[in-house]
């Protein structure tokens, strides 16, 4: 019982955030891709593959990770890092959450596999990014709304040029938070070398962080306006612009609370424009 436990908190269970990260905006694109009305066992297969690919991403990560969390606060008590589990395990959790996903996703088209295998590769490589790319959330950005193109193509058999403007706005959202992430560790990374949007951005960070939102929200806008989404897509947008400002408020001093605090509050960023996605469809 106690390994499942360790299990549970190397696939990050107990802190769903990086799960609802990913489910946001994948849950945006089946709705576009759709008009509002999608099958709901794709719902479901996304929904369940989001959490499937999410934890064995973690898991693959605390292994890259595994000689270098010893050396950052926030991430020494990991159950790799910490000496409780081994690291072959790690790669055996990832393995079977990965067979699992791939299991779930064959009642869909092949044109979605298809995309489904560069997924599992670009998230089993962003770990080695942060090695030598100046800012890895750009890629992390990629590995967490390449749920866009693969719900457009599980329900169109095709992935329109709109999933892909879409998939950019979410690297720059990306950056965005996950630069608030990095501002809680900056320190511990400067030292052990670590490449991080937090560090390339330097005293700009905070600027950096906001214009990355204003980016993102400007071409969900103009994504929205394609798709003919009006009242309720503008209300969240505009909550979510909100959202973005309080987020300033959090991070300007770059204390690791604050800038910890905003990460963690994007969940409820996304899931507002979500909600305005879905509203504007539901209420016509």
């Amino acid at each position: 019982m106690n390994r499942l436990k360790l299990y549970f908190q190397l696939i990050r269970l107990d802190k769903p955030i990086g799960i609802l990260l990913l489910l946001w905006p994948t849950l945006i694109a089946l709705w576009l891709a759709s008009a509002g009305k999608p099958d709901w066992k794709i719902v479901v297969i996304f929904c369940v593959g989001t959490v499937l690919m999410r934890s064995a991403g973690c898991a693959i990560n605390d292994y890259a990770d595994r000689d270098i969390d010893k050396f950052v606060a926030r991430t020494v008590q990991r159950p790799i890092t910490s000496g409780k589990i081994a690291g072959w395990e790690a790669l055996m959790v990832a393995a079977v959450l990965a067979l699992l996903a791939l299991l779930l996703i064959l009642p869909l088209n092949t044109f979605s596999k298809q995309l489904s295998v560069a997924a599992v590769v670009i998230a089993g490589t962003y770990p080695y990014f942060k090695r030598f790319f100046a800012i890895p959330q750009a890629y992390l950005g990629i590995a967490f709304g390449f749920g866009i193109p693969m719900g457009f193509a599980a329900v169109q058999n095709s992935v329109p040029l709109a999933a892909w403007v879409l998939l950019i706005a979410n690297i720059f959202w990306a950056i965005a938070y996950d630069t608030e992430y990095a501002m809680v560790d900056r320190e511990d990374d400067l030292k052990i070398g670590i490449k991080t949007s937090a560090i390339t951005f330097g005293r700009y960070d905070v600027l950096a962080v906001m214009v990355c939102y204003a980016v993102s929200f400007g071409i969900v806008f103009l994504v929205g306006r394609q798709y003919g989404l009006q009242g309720w897509f503008n209300v969240g947008l505009l909550v979510a612009v909100a959202f973005a400002v309080y987020h300033y408020t959090l991070i300007r001093k770059r204390e690791r609370a604050g800038c910890f605090a905003a990460f963690r509050h994007n969940n409820w960023l996304g899931a507002v424009l979500f909600c305005g996605v879905a509203l504007d469809y539901a209420l016509r």
